[in-house]
Order: C-alpha cells, then sequence, then structure tokens
C-alpha cells in the first residue's frame, strides 16, 4: 500500500509504503492490531489510531494542514469503506468514477470502487477530525446477507465488482446516533478479545444505521421536509456549514441569513425542519460535542477548552456539558 502526499504544483512532500504481505498480515488479523501514527511536516499535522482484524479496519485521525496537499493511495485490495466527517472538508477522487465526493463537517457515505487507486485534495484548515472504517469485501458479503434491501443492493454491486455509494447524489447527515457509536469506539473501556468483540458490534451498528438512515428516509429532516425546495434545502445545509465552521465568531441570524440568501423566518423555520434544532442550539450542541472530542484527547486543560468552545466561565461549560451529556467535562476525562 503506498501513499503519496504531493502540493498543489505536485511536488512529492511525503511517501509511505507498506509491503503487500504486511498489509494482509495485520487486515486479516484473528486478534487486533493496534498501530498510532504521527506526523509532523512543513505542511502539517497528523494523529492515527488505526485498529484491525478479520477483514475490518477502524481509524481514527485527527489533522491540521498549513498548506494545500493532495494525497494519492495506491490499494492493495478493493475494501467497502464507511466515511464520517466528524469536521473538516476533504474531496475525494476515485478512478473509475466521474466526478468528485466532496465531504464536508458532519456528513458521511459509504464508497465501494474495485480499482486500486484513489485521492483526497486537503485544503489548508485546522482541526481536522475523521473516522473510517471498511471491510474487506468478503468480509462485507459475509455481513451483508439478508439484511434489509439497502445491503442487498450495495452487495450487488460489490460481488459483480462496480462501483457503489450509499447515496449517489450527495454526502448523508451524521445523525446523533452515529456521533455516539462513534464516540463509543474512540473511548472503548476493553482490552484484549473483549476490545475485539466490543469494535465487531459497532462497526455493525454503523453499518446498521447507515442502512437504517436510507431505508426509513431518517435523514435528519422527518417533518417539514415536503415544504422545503431543493434550492433552498442546500442554502440551509450550507447555513449550516457556516454555523459549523465559525463557531468562536458566529454569524447572527440576520448575518447569517444574508449570507445565504434566505429570508430570517425561512432560514429559522427551515433550520429547524431540517435538523430538528434552531440555529443558536445546534450551535451550542456542536461546540459541546467538539468540547467532548478535545476532553477525551486530553491535550487541553478544562479552562483551555471552555475558552474554545465558546463559554465564559468553566462552571458555565461544566453546566452546559452536563445538561448535554449527563455527566461533567471532569467525568469525562477521568473515564
Amino acid at each position: 500500500m503506498a501513499v503519496v502526499i504531493m502540493n498543489d504544483e505536485r511536488h512529492v512532500l511525503m511517501t509511505e509504503d507498506m509491503p503487500a504481505e504486511h498489509y494482509r498480515k495485520i487486515v486479516h488479523s484473528p486478534t487486533i492490531v493496534e498501530e498510532s501514527h504521527a506526523i509532523e511536516k512543513d505542511f502539517g499535522i497528523a494523529n492515527l489510531q488505526e485498529f484491525h482484524f478479520d477483514g475490518i479496519s477502524i481509524v481514527f485521525c485527527t489533522a491540521d494542514t498549513y498548506q494545500n496537499i493532495n494525497i494519492k493511495a495506491d490499494q492493495i485490495e478493493p475494501r467497502v469503506g464507511l466515511f464520517f466527517m466528524e469536521q473538516g472538508q476533504i474531496t475525494a477522487s476515485i478512478d473509475g468514477i466521474a466526478g468528485k465526493k466532496a465531504f464536508s463537517t458532519l456528513e458521511h457515505n459509504l464508497l465501494f470502487s474495485p480499482h486500486d487507486s484513489e485521492s483526497a485534495t486537503v485544503k489548508k484548515q485546522s482541526n481536522i477530525h475523521f473516522f473510517g472504517l471498511s471491510f474487506s469485501t468478503d468480509r462485507f458479503l459475509e455481513l451483508a446477507d439478508n439484511n434489509g434491501k439497502v445491503l442487498d443492493k450495495v452487495a450487488n454491486r460489490v460481488a459483480g465488482n462496480k462501483f457503489v455509494a450509499l447515496h449517489n447524489k450527495r454526502n448523508l447527515p451524521i445523525t446523533a446516533s452515529m456521533q455516539r457509536v462513534i464516540a463509543d469506539i474512540r473511548r472503548c473501556p476493553f482490552n484484549g478479545p473483549v476490545k475485539k468483540l466490543f469494535f465487531h458490534s459497532k462497526a455493525l451498528e454503523l453499518l446498521a444505521l447507515q442502512c437504517d438512515q436510507l431505508e426509513n428516509n431518517i435523514l435528519e429532516y422527518p417533518r417539514g421536509k415536503e415544504g422545503i425546495s431543493a434550492q433552498d434545502m442546500e442554502r440551509l445545509y450550507y447555513a449550516r456549514e457556516l454555523v459549523i465552521n465559525n463557531i468562536q465568531q458566529p454569524y447572527s441570524l440576520a448575518q447569517l441569513s444574508k449570507k445565504v440568501g434566505l429570508n430570517e423566518f425561512k432560514l429559522k423555520s427551515g433550520f429547524k425542519a431540517l435538523f430538528n434544532n434552531t440555529v443558536f442550539g445546534y450551535l451550542n450542541e456542536h461546540r459541546l460535542d467538539i468540547a467532548r472530542q478535545m476532553i477525551q484527547e486530553g491535550k487541553q486543560s478544562m479552562t483551555a477548552i471552555a475558552e474554545e468552545a465558546g463559554y465564559s466561565s468553566p462552571q458555565h461549560f461544566s453546566n452546559a456539558f452536563r445538561k448535554r451529556f449527563g455527566v461533567t467535562p471532569l467525568q469525562i476525562r477521568k473515564q
């Protein structure tokens, strides 16, 4: 498995290669293989945590990029990938696929390509959080057998060695349930065989949540969807993106309304219908979700995290955190 990172001028910044024999050994290991990688280069920094077992791979990645980079990867074997962009923007290009797949904050999709090469463009940005889950084709087909019409459709194309996406037209919104499962995986309390069992169950749960989202049309906006035009829906998703990307200095409703081209009434009512929350309610929940990730990483003090989340005092932050998650920030850190 070869990975090449280049800048916009296509100058090579870094290369990494993993022998095919070693790759197959860890990916198909009957016991969990854990690997951690830290990258510190002029073009950016990244930390990766990987877990491999029985044809299943799990990866967490956090990164800051100091310039635009282009990543090209040659795969040793085709895999079915579940991609969850918790925060940040990445644009993926896959051989044999017309167009590109752009992932933004809180978007996910499932993708499979029979081709052995794929690439991604990552613009200059900070605080990227990405979670990935992948299955070997044999493992996926085994899991998909007789498990619903969505998986049947995906499995038929995988078995036929044809490209497939869970949703072709656009990525789907990451739901609160998916976020909870990813958080459970991140803070897994088990070791050894029990850890493998736990990861396996959570991998299946995420796959089930993805399929359920399509099978039951649970796209985070079951109510009020019919009254929103396609153009307004696009503007509301853009509004959500602006909210997420400006948590330190959030727009007022008037500013946000002007930015996305909707009057304030349509912005407020449409946002509530699509995302089941007010604009500022969504902002506050997102701030707290990021704060929880930072607490679990354990790299900053509670005071710094409270400030990063936009709270004037640690006490105010602690009260809001407990209201959202049912536990205090200190209890999360002790876990």
